[in-house]
């Protein structure tokens, strides 16, 4: 039985992991989808917990089983999706799923459940903005960061095929819109 999705993508930076924590803390009905990657972890990030990190040939050999929902190659030899089994998984315990992915992937899921899911676009209020966020958070090479920044103007471009756009100017402003949101969704 299908239920219902929510959807969290945006730019790396503009606060959507938080805000999806946020809203989970609000809502023990929903419960996080957990993407696989290719790519190894960085800094706590458990097996699991934020992502299933497998190798890019496992992950290959479940591309071609048709394991996966969505997926997407998001930078050079790193992929991400979400997997058929999770969904079901999630479902399977009667709950409400929340995804918290890329913004391609959060285009393929919208279009994969349609009406079933609403598409929330989170993004900062500037690319500096985006930018100072990214060296803060203190994950990244320098490298990295600018790789991620130049990404992230391309994805902005996106930001119209969502259901809605939230910019995280306010933190405590954006926690409020996004329960609004999904309030409203889970209400429908």
């Amino acid at each position: 039985m299908q239920g219902k999705v929510i959807i969290f993508s945006a730019p790396s930076g503009s606060g959507k992991s938080t805000i999806v924590q946020h809203i989970l803390g609000l809502h023990p009905e929903m419960e996080f989808s957990v993407s696989a990657t290719s790519r190894k972890p960085r800094g706590q990030e458990v097996d699991g917990r934020e992502y299933y990190f497998i190798s890019n040939a496992e992950f290959r050999r479940k591309v071609r089983a048709d394991a996966f929902v969505e997926w997407e190659q998001v930078y050079a030899g790193h992929c991400y999706g979400t997997l058929k089994s999770e969904v079901e998984r999630i479902w399977g315990a009667g709950h409400v799923i929340i995804f918290d992915v890329d913004v391609k992937g959060g285009v393929s899921l919208k279009r994969y459940f349609g009406d079933s899911a609403l598409s929330v676009f989170i993004q900062a209020p500037s690319i500096e903005e985006l930018r100072r966020r990214l060296v803060l958070r203190g994950t990244d090479s320098p490298e990295a960061i600018e790789t991620r920044v130049a990404k992230a103007a391309e994805e902005m471009t996106y930001a119209g095929k969502f259901d809605f756009v939230l910019v995280n100017d306010d933190l405590d402003q954006a926690f409020r819109e996004a329960e609004q949101v999904v309030d409203k969704f889970l209400a429908a």
